[in-house]
């Protein structure tokens, strides 16, 4: 489980104010899964969505997700991710691939988390947001993520990486404002699957 606890440049747990955080929510809790599930309900209920606030700035790496209070998707899961680690608890990046307005093309990758539990194993978590048409829940073993797979094109993958995929990574830092991006969404189309080690999810 050590690659699932490291420290690096995009998730910087060791930061002083994510420590903090880490520190400040688990002292709360006794049992892992209880302090995983706060700082999951943290991540998803006090950091904003920047598309769907449209908040600046563009954030990547955890701690300015901390600072700034606002991050897409991939960025909350960088946060969590680093919530968690801090917390000494086993935390990867998982991806599906959606179709961003709903009715087919164009498609993003869509990201969120796995976290590992001893009684549970690994579970999968989405701390995007909720809204009116998004429910996502900490409820083990049963899983609750914010979207389902609707069309042909879109898929599940079951891979649970240490670090965020780079063409994730290299989208966020191109771009400085929430809306910059909306053209350039990070998207790896199924046939090249191969290219990012990504593999489809079994139904």
């Amino acid at each position: 489980m050590e690659e699932y606890l490291k420290v690096s440049e995009v998730i910087d747990w060791q930061h002083p104010t994510i420590i903090e955080l880490a520190k400040k929510i688990a002292l709360r809790y006794e049992t892992l899964e209880a302090i995983a599930k706060a700082c999951f309900e943290w991540v998803r209920d006090e950091i904003y969505h920047s598309y769907d606030y449209q908040m600046n700035p563009l954030t990547c790496r955890a701690s300015d997700v901390l600072k700034y209070k606002t991050g897409y998707c991939f960025a909350k899961s960088h946060l969590l991710a680093a919530l968690l680690r801090a917390n000494n608890i086993p935390a990867g990046f998982c991806y599906q691939r959606l179709s961003i307005n709903d009715n087919g093309e164009p498609y993003s990758l869509h990201g969120f988390n796995a976290l590992y539990l001893p009684k549970i194993g690994w579970y999968r978590v989405d701390a995007r947001g909720n809204r009116n048409n998004v429910d996502a829940q900490f409820v083990p073993p049963k899983e609750q993520l914010a979207y389902k797979i609707q069309f042909p094109q879109e898929a599940d993958f079951e891979n649970i990486f240490s670090e965020p995929l780079s063409i994730v990574v290299e989208a966020l830092q191109a771009y400085s404002q929430w809306n910059d991006i909306l053209l350039n969404l990070p998207d790896v189309s199924l046939e090249l699957l191969e290219k990012y080690n990504l593999v489809l999810r079994a139904e």
